[in-house]
């Protein structure tokens, strides 16, 4: 090997470190223990970026308002029928109506389980397993349906339980108690009370606000100056750089008094006349039909079942070291029963015979149309602002490189031919690791979420690359 080559080796494994800019306001540093390698490996300190989402909000600048116009009474006399008797009502009871419907009870809901396979009714596996896959590392949690690992397993638990499913709807039978009258004498209104509205108009205010888009944080920047090397040192210094939070400064209206309107009251005139009065109106009496219920049986999950294993497409360990067992995360669907019940289509009522009133005739002056306040709506408005929100922290973390025993100028053609496929620009492909590929290599970790600070196993994986 070439000292050339053995030098882009070394700056790969000991200098390609930390590239752009690290947020070090939450930093987690999951470095401070070396990995445990095997002869012949090299590992980085690699950038696991932080996440974020952009989220939008619409802030008012202008709130809703109202504007009142009225409009004034109008009156005429007018030969008017003044009541002399009342009218009277004769209520009718009209029976409930009924229909039969039908619905789907869920009696056994949707549940996850591991079995010793994907296929056919294949049984639970069992938890010790699950167990010693948890002592080596596997997160069950994070298991899709559908996948399948090598070992043990414990069934999930049900309890069975009874609920009361309505049949018939409660309803109600009305009986109807008669009206009662009496002649009595009165004042009858010849003239009606009327009322005058004046408008008084709303009353504004402008004021200014600041809205915060995105919250000041500090960030890592590569410097420069002079660095002594001693022992194994790269020389790399690294600055801590505080942004400042943005700020959008808006202007809106707010009502300071809203519109209102004024009432001034005209009394009513009256002449005294002899009447047939309601004593006590006509009433209906409902008694209450209780509803009828059933008892459905169905199963409820309390417990899900427990399990660590190792993914059957994972090569990291050695075959000889499994024990045979198989388990696997199947779904099983929900389960439903269909009952039927009768509920009310038309509900119990009553219908109402009108008796008409007797009249007399006088002159009145007559309120053709009422005062009225017209309102008229002045929407309020918006501005929409943007914010970046932060939703995962950033974090170091070493990771797998290409070392001086595998690191080959053919094996870097391979990677500079895979990022120029992909549409990131290596420079040419010569097999040596020039400022052009590290630059390419960071681009692609960064589009595809990848790791970032060294030539990763991972990076190498998803360029499709073997060495």
């Amino acid at each position: 090997m070439s000292s050339k080559t053995y030098s882009s080796i070394l700056t790969l494994c000991i200098a390609f470190g930390i590239t752009g800019m690290v947020g070090a306001d939450e930093l987690i540093d999951a470095t401070t223990t070396l990995p445990n390698a095997k002869p012949g490996e090299c590992y980085a300190k690699v950038v696991i970026p932080a996440g974020f989402k952009t989220e939008t909000e619409e802030v008012l600048v202008k709130e809703a308002s109202e504007r009142i116009e009225i409009i004034p009474a109008k009156y005429e006399w007018v030969q008017e029928k003044v009541l002399v008797k009342e009218a009277s009502q004769k209520l009718v009871s009209v029976p409930a109506t009924y229909e039969t419907v039908t619905e789907q009870v869920e009696v056994r809901p949707e549940s996850l389980s591991w079995r010793t396979s994907l296929h056919g009714k294949s049984p639970l596996a069992n938890p010790a397993l699950l167990e010693a896959a948890k002592a080596g590392g596997i997160d069950l949690n994070a298991a899709t349906p559908g996948t399948c690992f090598h070992e043990h397993l414990k069934p999930a638990r049900y309890e069975t339980k009874t609920e009361q499913i309505i049949q018939s709807e409660a309803t109600e039978k009305v009986e109807i108690i008669p009206a009662k009258y009496e002649w009595v004498t009165e004042k009858v209104l010849v003239k009606e009370a009327s009322r005058k509205e004046v408008a008084t108009p709303p009353v504004y205010e402008t004021i200014t606000e600041k809205v915060m888009i995105e919250p000041a944080k500090t960030v890592w920047k590569k410097g420069r100056g002079l660095v002594e090397r001693i022992d194994n040192s790269t020389g790399e210094i690294m600055c801590l750089v505080e942004v400042p939070a943005k700020y959008k400064t808006i202007t809106k209206r707010v009502v300071k008094t809203p519109a209102s309107t004024k009432v001034i009251e005209i009394p009513a005139q009256y002449k005294t006349v002899k009447v047939r009065k309601l004593v006590s109106p006509a009433q209906e009496k409902r008694i209450e039909i209780p509803a009828k219920y059933s008892t459905v049986t169905k199963r409820e999950k309390v417990a899900d079942e427990q399990f660590v294993w190792h993914e059957i497409h994972n090569n990291d360990m050695d075959a000889s070291t499994r024990t045979g067992n198989q388990i696997c995360l199947k779904k099983i669907p929900a389960k439903f029963k269909t009952v039927k019940r009768r509920v009310v289509k038309t509900p119990a009522s009553t219908k109402t015979v009108e008796i008409p009133a007797q009249y007399k005739t006088v002159k009145v002056r007559k309120l053709v149309s009422a005062p009225q306040e017209k309102r008229i709506e002045i929407p309020a408005k918006y501005t929409t602002i943007t914010k970046r929100i932060k939703v995962s922290e950033q974090k170091l973390e070493w990771r797998s490189v290409l070392c001086q025993t595998n690191m080959t100028p053919a094996v870097i053609s391979k990677v500079q031919q895979a990022l120029k496929a992909a549409g990131f620009n290596p420079g040419p492909v010569d097999g040596m690791a020039g400022s052009a590929t590290l630059r390419a290599v960071d681009a692609y970790q960064r589009d595809k979420g990848l790791a970032r600070g060294g030539l990763t196993m991972d990076t190498l994986k998803s360029l499709g690359v073997s060495i």
